[in-house]
């Protein structure tokens, strides 16, 4: 494990390198082609001073941000027992050094992500939509595809490449929307320095400028993009080997794949590969947008897990991922270590045929109870849901016409 822990950070450390010459080089240019000659100097100063800024602002409260820009609202374990207890389980099992905070997200698509700076600081929230469609086993494949996210250190790394990322597209959107709106007001910057000789050099240095603008942002989202998915791939390895039940994210990633809720509401670009599957809904995708795609394609994973019959070890799972995907193996070479992690059956709980109207209606219980609604039981049986906002301080049953007093909070 430690070995694999150290491939990535490496594989992280020069992936973070790659973007941050990609951002210098395009405040250089930038520079260069607004200042003339002398400009490339203070281009990089200003991308620098850029990303120091949002640096210090995502390690400061970065994954608060994030939360709360996905509407993630903590949960005790009374409102949610089940899902406090299969955390607790995958953070046992993961050795992770503390508990990480539960949040639920209440929207119907299916779907989760991890974030915080370190496993001593770490979150994982839920969608509401998840809770309704997954079993015990499945939940528990994708908190620990989750807690392996943690334990690899990949939220840092997200949260880092996602502030590297933004910097390269905020520097290119003001350069070109202040080209845009300097050519339409006819104000364009003019230099008579060095003579006509000059002032085509000039021109050349800002043309060229532009073309990295435009070409800087797609460079960095291909990197940015290209170590997400095969980060997927090591935490559906630490899933299996954790669970030491690869069926069980499979499934829930099959139901996830399979399901017709709308889109993810808070879901964007920078955010994106932080979730388990790709929140964006698409249509059948050509083989040119696999490049683009923040996650590897969901019927790829699903296959590798249900390949894995000999085992849940790194490497049954690379033998798979080898066997599947005719390429070479994701997992680092040092974490290939032969270890018998044998498989397990479905848990008794998990094979139980539960109706799905039943799951959707206590997961909106769920939500109502995290919303802070009040559940007041009559004595002819029916369950009042009093929403926070009702001000009287009694309610009247409409079936039996009983007066209830509504606890105060």
């Amino acid at each position: 494990m430690w070995e694999l822990i150290r491939a990535n950070k490496r594989n992280s450390i020069l992936l973070l390198l790659a973007m941050a010459v990609c951002l210098l080089l395009l405040g250089f240019v930038i520079g260069l082609g607004v200042f003339g000659t002398e400009g490339g100097f203070f281009g990089i100063i200003i991308a620098t001073v850029i990303w120091l800024i949002l640096t210090a602002v995502s390690f400061s409260s970065g994954d608060q941000i994030f939360l709360a820009a996905s509407k993630a609202k903590p949960v005790t374990h009374e409102v949610h027992p089940q899902l406090f207890n299969v955390v607790e389980e995958m953070k046992i099992a993961a050795a992770l050094p503390a508990m990480p905070k539960i949040y639920i997200i209440n929207d119907p698509a299916p779907n989760a992500f991890a974030t915080g700076r370190n496993p001593e600081t770490a979150s994982v929230a839920v969608t509401a939509g998840l809770l309704a469609r997954l079993n015990r086993d499945e939940l528990q494949g994708v908190i620990a595809h989750e807690a392996s996210h943690i334990l690899h250190r990949d939220i840092l790394f997200v949260t880092l490449a996602g502030i590297m990322l933004g910097s390269i597209v905020l520097i290119s959107q003001v350069f070109l929307r202040g080209m845009f709106y300097s050519s339409m007001g006819g104000s364009g910057r003019r230099t008579s320095s060095g003579g006509k000789g000059g002032g085509q050099a000039q021109l050349v240095m800002l043309v060229i400028a532009i073309i990295a603008a435009i070409l800087a942002p797609l460079m960095a989202y291909l990197l940015y993009f290209a170590l997400s998915r095969r980060r997927e791939y090591l935490a559906d390895a630490g899933a299996a080997r954790l669970t030491r039940y690869p069926e069980g994210l499979a499934n829930a990633l099959e139901k996830i794949a399979n399901d017709p809720s709308p889109q993810l509401a808070s879901a964007n670009k920078v955010t994106a590969p932080m979730y388990i599957v790709n929140p964006f809904k698409k249509k059948k995708q050509m083989k040119l947008s696999d490049l683009t795609s923040t996650h590897p394609p969901i019927s790829e994973r699903i296959r590798i897990l249900r390949n894995m019959t000999h085992g849940a070890s790194f490497k049954d799972y690379s033998d798979s991922f080898v066997a599947v995907t005719n390429t070479k193996t994701v997992v680092p070479l040092t974490a290939l270590t032969k270890e018998d992690i044998a498989l397990r059956e479905a848990s008794a709980e998990a094979r139980k045929k539960e109706r799905l109207e039943t799951q959707m209606r206590q997961v909106g219980d769920i939500m109502r109870r995290v919303n802070q609604f009040v559940f007041l039981t009559c004595l002819c049986g029916l369950k009042l849901k009093i929403p926070p906002n009702y001000k009287p301080d009694k309610v009247n049953c409409p079936r039996c016409k009983r007066t209830l007093d509504i606890p105060k909070k």
